[in-house]
């Protein structure tokens, strides 16, 4: 009795252990559903949830109110597979950095880029990704911000249709990237780096 006691006990701490493995992290990058087909596609992101941050309002819908919010996604990965920096490497090819009015065909505040980090450490790999970038377009001005990570909040009830929306709306979704020109920029800006 006691064996199995023992067994369990450690088979729970097993359990905790393994979903603590889990990170997190909140990326703006224009359209959520392009955000979220980007990185479903890298090995180790384990799920991505389109949504709203950055703002003050409370409970920002897509069809509503959501003034000061961004568009992005909440990223969770097993930093064991995939880690934050390779995350930011992701992210800065699947943006246009220099765009200070939204994100290729999506213009607003809340098609703009941003990355949202929630400690420090985070804080010091974003500054340093992001001064490879400057280093990289000596001749062109970064502006993606750096930002404190604030509330997400995800896209919900009879909005829920955006998660995962180019799963379940292939053609349509494929038709906006496309009319968008989105993977045409990112070829411009970052040639064989582009990842689509």
């Amino acid at each position: 009795m006691q064996y199995q006691r023992m067994l369990f006990l450690l088979t729970v701490a097993l359990f905790f252990a393994t979903s603590a493995l889990a990170d997190k992290t909140i990326l703006a990058g224009g359209c959520f559903w392009c955000m979220e087909s980007d990185f479903e596609k890298l090995a180790g992101v384990t799920e991505v949830v389109s949504g709203f941050t950055g703002g003050t309002l409370p409970d920002p819908t897509y069809t509503g109110n959501h003034d000061g919010h961004y568009e992005a996604v909440e990223i969770t990965y097993d930093p064991n597979k995939v880690n934050y920096q390779q995350l930011l490497d992701h992210y800065w090819v699947n943006i246009d950095p220099f765009d200070d009015g939204g994100q290729f065909c999506d213009r607003g505040h809340s098609y703009l880029a941003a990355i949202f980090v929630a400690n420090e450490s985070e804080r010091k790999l974003a500054e340093a990704s992001k001064q490879q970038v400057v280093a990289m377009f000596p001749k062109q001005k970064v502006v993606t911000p750096i930002l404190n990570a604030s509330t997400f909040y995800p896209i919900k009830g009879e909005e829920s249709y955006h998660q995962d929306f180019y799963k379940t709306n292939p053609i349509r979704y494929n038709g906006y990237r496309w009319s968008c020109g989105r993977d045409k920029r990112l070829k411009a800006i970052w040639g064989d780096k582009a990842k689509h």
